[in-house]
């Protein structure tokens, strides 16, 4: 992988709780408020030289661009959310383009068990304690802040455990 598994640990500490909170955040609401998505890039901010050190992290910084761009013109002819946009391009210094299959493959697993998991909640009695959350009624629409933030915690923890 061409993240290691010293700058996987520097960002996990920040990284859980976010991911966890936006999680919770975008099934609880369907939103991906701001102030989680400013979060996650101050997070990147400040952790980003200790962990990549100050060249890599500078080259990271380009992704934030770029994804923005790509997402929201994708948001604009209607293909995602704009917090689903707004999410991709803050958590996307993060990850390392040499890895870009391992990501894609993490994204892959994570939507498809979101999807599992939401829908085997959504069509039994397991949502009983969180019956109020909007993703349950939202039609088409499903919570994309799960397996995003999940593919980031997921992508950080391989890189830790398995580096």
């Amino acid at each position: 992988m061409g993240i290691t598994a010293q700058a996987a640990y520097w960002f996990l500490p920040a990284v859980i709780p976010i991911t966890l909170f936006i999680s919770w955040n975008d099934m609880r609401d369907m939103k991906i408020t701001n102030k989680s998505v400013l979060v996650v890039m101050i997070a990147y901010a400040v952790l980003g030289p200790f962990a990549f050190g100050w060249e890599m992290y500078f080259w990271q910084w380009l992704h934030f661009p770029v994804a923005l761009v790509v997402c929201m013109a994708l948001w604009a002819l209607r293909f995602m959310g704009g917090g689903d946009a707004k999410l991709i391009a803050a958590i996307s210094p993060y990850f390392v383009m040499a890895d870009i299959t391992v990501i894609l493959r993490i994204f892959a697993a994570s939507l498809i068990a979101a999807l599992v998991v939401h829908t085997l909640f959504r069509l039994t009695p397991l949502k009983r304690p969180v019956a109020e959350w909007k993703s349950w009624n939202a039609g088409w629409y499903f919570p994309k802040g799960f397996p995003l933030s999940m593919t980031l915690l997921l992508y950080l923890v391989s890189a830790a455990v398995y580096l």
